[in-house]
Order: structure tokens, then sequence, then C-alpha cells
């Protein structure tokens, strides 16, 4: 070992303990901060939300924090909601895989959320309850959002540094979702209007049997399980001058656009931002419906507010900007956007098969012990599980032994979600 004398520089030993807290200050300066706000106005209490900001993807290690929010809309009750709001987050933990660095979990999120909103919808289903919810699901981990949604609920974000307003969301309504009405009648249910004395037909476009209006929800046994709880995902990274999400029921959105409730509530913090939402929407429509919204701001760590939007005039020229496609997913849904832009697009992927969701795992050499279904997290034997693609039109490529696996409930429910047989209906 080198002495002083030997042309090396000298420094004082520095504990290990004071180079991690170092380190955990330095990664705290680097992540944005997370200010929300919520309000609501309640006509039916169907409306649940959910703002939790203390998770952390490695227990007791505060640089591994993220938060969610949530809106549950639920409709023919509140169990649904209710349940969703209670369990759907841990659902989508259980399905991430364990010992990510934080890259690997980001890549991994989306499909952890596919089987968390299924896990959800199986779960509620075995209860016996008819209600039904929406989800609009939002994941923030440092500058990056992940988005997962079924219904039409909705998530809007207004990006600083003249990104304007986009959303993050599809509307799972039959009335405006002409994709969606040809994957329920292929699946065996009827697209139609209520039809009411002499034949005439009123309302929006209902899926029969049950009449729902939305082809994607959690819950609604009822229905028929065409209605599926696959969500729409997207994911984005912010740049580092940050932005603000608006999530809210439909109560919301069907009273004022995406722009509107952005440009109503700009320069505000986040809680009375939220409350201006509501307000703006009852004064526009009144109290037709369940009213929720939950605002939030990511702020860059050196700034205590969000800089100011730009003038209305500017979104339009730089709307065309707004995003930049990074090479984790490319997928058909996935817009053709800017290479240059204020946000940077992660993943897109909306498809109501779960094997497209799920995608490949790969072939492993393990002959003992236990696999683990993919929806449900059930430990399986290597001969109980049977490959979430055995079977399928959508991976000719995919071997019937290549996971991910499904136990038999699971695979059971897949095939009533793409109308290969009735729900409930066990093959044995």
């Amino acid at each position: 070992m080198g002495s002083r004398g030997d042309g090396y520089e000298h420094h004082d030993l520095v504990p290990l303990a004071a180079l991690i807290n170092r380190e955990l200050k330095n990664e705290k300066m680097e992540r944005p901060a997370v200010r929300y706000g919520s309000a609501a106005q309640s006509r039916k209490g169907e409306d649940y939300f959910l703002m939790k900001t203390d998770c952390q993807r490695v227990a007791g290690n505060p640089s591994t924090s993220f938060s969610v929010f949530g809106i549950f809309d639920g409709h023919n009750g509140s169990a649904a909601a209710i349940f969703s709001r209670d369990h759907l987050l841990n659902y989508v933990l259980n399905a991430m895989p364990c010992g990510l660095g934080r890259d690997e979990w980001l890549h991994a999120l989306p499909r952890a959320l596919v089987a968390g909103f299924v896990k959800t919808d199986k779960e509620f289903q075995a209860k016996g309850k008819t209600s039904g919810t929406t989800a609009t699901f939002v994941i923030i981990d440092g500058w990056t959002v992940t988005v997962a949604s079924v219904g039409d609920s909705r998530c809007v974000l207004d990006a600083q540094g003249g990104g304007g307003v986009s959303i993050l969301t599809v509307d799972h309504r039959l009335e405006e979702n002409a994709e969606e009405r040809e994957r329920v009648t292929a699946s065996g249910g009827e697209v139609g209007r209520l039809s009411i004395f002499g034949g005439t037909e009123i309302g929006p476009l209902r899926c029969w049997p049950g009449g729902l209006c939305l082809s994607r929800s959690i819950g609604d046994m009822d229905v028929g399980e065409f209605i599926v709880p696959i969500p729409y995902v997207k994911q984005v990274k912010l740049s580092s001058k940050g932005g603000r999400l608006i999530i809210a029921s439909d109560g919301v959105w069907d009273a004022l656009s995406s722009e509107m409730a952005a440009k109503s509530c700009h320069g505000l913090p986040a809680e009375l931002a939220a409350r201006l939402v509501v307000k703006e929407t009852l004064r526009a429509r009144g109290l037709k419906d369940d009213t929720t919204c939950i605002v939030v701001d990511i702020i860059p760590p050196d700034n205590n507010k969000l800089p100011p939007s730009p003038p209305p005039e500017k979104h339009n020229k730089l709307k065309a900007l707004f995003f930049r496609k990074k090479s984790w997913k490319s997928n058909k849904l996935a817009k053709k956007l800017s290479a240059v832009g204020i946000v940077e697009e992660l993943f897109e992927e909306g498809s109501a098969m779960l094997a497209e969701r799920l995608g490949n795992d790969e072939p492993t050499a393990q002959t003992g012990g236990l696999f683990t279904c993919a929806v449900c997290q059930a430990d399986l034997a290597p001969n109980e599980g049977v490959s979430v693609h055995a079977g399928s039109i959508f991976s000719v490529s995919s071997k019937p032994w290549q996971g991910p696996f499904l136990c038999s409930d699971c695979r059971d429910k897949k095939d009533a979600m793409e109308g290969k047989r009735p729900s409930g209906v066990r093959v044995v």
C-alpha cells in the first residue's frame, strides 16, 4: 500500500454509511417533487380515489420511492370501486419480479399492470357481486409516468416548457371506439342502443346483455367477460421542466375538454387547481354525475412551483414536437411522433389480447420446483401451468411450452375474454 511519499494523493477515508447517505441525498436532489390535491362532488356515491406517495420499490430505501394515484368510477353500486382502490396496487406489485433495478422495474411495470388489473377483476368477480368500475391508475417514479386505464376516466398531461396538453388514456366507450365495438361483437357480445316501446332506439351504444356503455371495466360479471379488464397502458418520461397531471372521472370530461380543464387551473397549486376543475365542471353542466378530480404537479427540484405555461396560441405549433420515442416497445398503436420533443414516450399498448400483453418469457432450464401463474401469482408445478400462448392465433411464433404460464382458472378467464367459451365454464 503506497505511503504519502509514493506519489499517491492522500484522502481521508469516508465511512460507508456516509457514502450511502451522500448518494441518497444526490438521488433526492435529482428527483422531482410531487405535489397533489383532490376535489370531489358526489351524486351517487360511486367515485373513489387513491393517493399514496410513500411507496418504495425496496423497503426502507427512500431513494426507491414512487407515488400512486388512482380514480375508480363505480357503476351499479360502489363495491367494485372500493375493492379496486383497496387491492389493485398490491396485485400489481405482487406481479413484479424481485431484485430489479429501477430501469428494469419500469420496463416490467406495463406487464405487471396488466396482470394486476386482470387479477383484481378475477378476485372481485369471485365474490359474486355485480357492480363494476372504471380504473385510471397512475404510477410516478421520478420523471417517469406510467398510466393504466379501463373505462372512460381520463388522465391528462400538461407538460411544462411548451409541450401542450396530451391525453395519456384511451376512452373505452362503445359510442366512440369503433375498434372496441368490433372486438366485443367478435367475442360474442351485441352492441346497440336501448330500444323502447315502438322500436325507437335511444341513448348511447351499449353492450348486451347487461346494457353497459363501456367495453372495458373491472367487475360487471353479469355483462359477460368480453367486457375485459385489460388496460390501455402508456408510459412517458417528462423533461426536467416537469408537468401537471389531471386525473378525473367522466363527470369532469363530459363537461370540459382536456384543454379547458388544463387552462382553467393554470398557475394554481394542485389543491386549488383540483377544486377549480370541479367548480368549472359544475358551472358548465351541473351535478349530473359523481365528479372527482386529482391534480398532481411534478416539480423540478430547484423550483418551488411549476413555471408558467406558454400562451395557448403556441400549443398547436409545439404539439407536433411533444413526444420523442424510445425503443423499449415498438407497437402498432404507438403514434409516429417527432424524434425531438419535450416528453419521451417509452411504451404504449392497448391490445385486449392477454397473450399479446403478457409477452414471452425466456425458456428456462428449470425442471423442478414451482412456476407461477402470470396473473394470480399462484404457485404451479411444472406440469400444471398452461402457456398463455397455447392455441393462440396471436402468437404463431411462440412455443406452447414457453411462458408465461397460467393456472387453469386464469386460462379459463383468458378464453372467456376472447369469446372462446362462456364466462365461468370450466374445461376438465
